[in-house]
């Protein structure tokens, strides 16, 4: 049987409005856009060095097929990413049993979103339980914080089709992170308002980095692309670009550029910025101290219980 293989297409992104792509290229740290930071492409021109910003035209129209994800690589290509940057791309039933291991210690029970069976799961189809009050409530869940590190092209955070094939993978049977917070709101809320309120919500509690622009650019996409598969699927319709600006702001943050043995931005010195910090920021959806500072460093991030 021939399996239904996702690819991405900055083209596709381009078709919304190029003012989406514009945001999904944006390092909010530098205030310019996220960087090649791999060899990988020097050989098209200047502008495809290491330490050049990625921009719109470079990846675009006849170039659309210039970045793909690792299943579309060449063989070459991937064996070299492993070999210098130890790129390695999780398989989505590893993906699955991992994420469970977090679930199963928030919800203090196994099984709640699927069951392993091998090297795939069975989808638990019921609603999911939560308290009506307490710690353990839907939205609780929603808004509580996740990271991938080195998210690569984010398999952790969301799973529209599985790294190692390209194989798509339902919206019903996602186990992604950011899936599974999409996967509540869709149950606990009715009205197109009080969706949109809480996907925005879960959008802002997902956090992750990476290296290199290209793998970080397909995440980004990913992500939005997510939004677009869920609220296909709840309410038959296609997205505004409004929706899809608001969506992608969030991603630019929360999905970012860095280094993560120094915390700061591939080939940035930081003297560009008012700030001239030298480490990466991101935002703090839920911090009072982000309306006072507009910052929150990784560092801090990192030595923060995330339970």
């Amino acid at each position: 049987m021939i399996k239904n293989v996702v690819d991405i297409k900055v083209n596709d992104v381009i078709s919304y409005s190029p003012r989406i792509l514009d945001i999904l290229l944006k390092d909010r740290t530098s205030g310019k856009n996220i960087v090649w930071a791999t060899e990988d492409y020097q050989d098209l021109g200047d502008s495809y060095r290491p330490e050049c910003e990625i921009r719109p035209g470079l990846i675009s129209g006849a170039n659309d097929s210039i970045i793909r994800p690792r299943t579309a690589k060449n063989g070459h290509r991937r064996l070299n990413r492993t070999k210098d940057k130890a790129e390695v791309f999780t398989p989505s039933w590893i993906c699955n049993a991992q994420n469970n291991l977090i679930d199963n210690a928030w919800f203090g029970r196994k099984g709640v979103f699927n069951r392993e069976t091998g090297k795939k799961w069975k989808t638990n189809a019921d609603k999911i339980f939560f308290e009506e009050k307490g710690k353990k409530t839907w939205k609780k869940y929603v808004d509580n914080p996740r990271l991938e590190i080195t998210c690569g092209e984010a398999p952790y955070l969301v799973s529209r089709y599985d790294v190692v094939d390209a194989a798509a993978i339902p919206v019903a049977e996602r186990i992604g992170l950011l899936d599974r917070k999409l996967r509540v709101v869709h149950e606990n809320t009715a009205s197109e308002e009080e969706w949109m309120q809480w996907v925005i919500r879960a959008y802002q509690s997902i956090y992750g980095f990476e290296y290199q622009g290209d793998s970080l650019l397909l995440a980004r996409e990913n992500l939005l692309n997510t939004f677009i598969d869920y609220l296909k699927d709840k309410f038959h319709r296609e997205p505004t670009i409004s929706e899809l600006e608001k969506i992608a702001v969030i991603i630019s943050w929360n999905i970012w550029q860095m280094d993560g043995l120094t915390f700061t931005v591939p080939y940035y010195n930081g003297e560009d910025k008012a700030s001239s910090s030298r480490y990466c920021i991101i935002k703090d959806w839920r911090a009072v101290r982000w309306k006072k500072k507009g910052i929150v460093e990784y560092r801090a991030l990192v030595q923060t219980e995330v339970q």
